[in-house]
């Protein structure tokens, strides 16, 4: 499973694309719109930072203006994809982004069915929001779950992007699950590294070096 992050924010990205584990970053307006920057002005800096896909989400609800917006995105990077939500128009327009040989992420993934959909699009990626889904009730993580099923009984291409990912527990679900992507926010990224074990571990050896030191 890549690791992508789920942020607009350059500093956090550097942090941690120095580590070497993230691939990817996923955007999207409210997260644009916090880093007190402009898409314009943050996607192409972002790109520069990590190797692989960098989503970037479009604003026009209609087939024609998500068309447009993706034709000039997708000009900032080559590792440019473009995020489209799954709604007619956008399924529309992923169908045309997706002949011209544009890769798309289709966004605001809540059921099977919408997954579905997508894929016969043509999307490269879909995005199941599981906290969202985890917020109303259901389980998130079941539907990346069955996605994964589906998407192997079939043969479809298209990679899941486990999305709106809010803890640890998250993450250890859609890996096993088979996600092929989790973008994380910085918050739980910087929580998986740690365990009270190997804190507790890497004290007990220091103590260890330390007395051996004075014999």
């Amino acid at each position: 499973m890549k690791i992508f992050m789920d942020t607009a924010n350059v500093d956090e990205i550097k942090e941690f694309a120095d580590q070497g584990i993230v691939y990817g970053v996923t955007t999207n307006p409210s997260l644009v719109a916090r880093s007190g920057r402009t898409q314009a002005d943050v996607i192409p800096e972002i790109c520069r930072l990590v190797p692989g896909p960098v989503s970037a989400e479009v604003i026009s609800q209609d087939c024609e203006g998500m068309v447009r917006e993706a034709r000039e995105l997708v000009k900032i990077a080559a590792n440019v994809v473009v995020k489209i939500p799954c709604i007619t128009e956008g399924l529309k327009a992923i169908k045309i982004l997706s002949a011209e040989g544009i890769r798309t992420n289709c966004t605001l993934i809540f059921s099977l069915a919408q997954a579905m959909l997508a894929a016969r699009a043509g999307a490269t990626y879909v995005s199941p929001f599981i906290g969202r889904l985890d917020d109303i009730g259901e389980d998130g993580c079941k539907l990346v779950e069955d996605m994964v099923k589906v998407f192997r009984t079939y043969n479809l291409p298209t990679q899941i992007i486990a999305a709106s990912i809010r803890s640890r527990a998250h993450v250890d679900r859609v890996m096993l699950a088979g996600a092929d992507i989790a973008t994380i926010p910085t918050k739980v990224l910087k929580e998986l590294v740690h365990h009270e074990l190997t804190d507790k571990g890497l004290a007990k050896f220091m103590e260890d070096y330390q007395n051996s030191l004075q014999k």
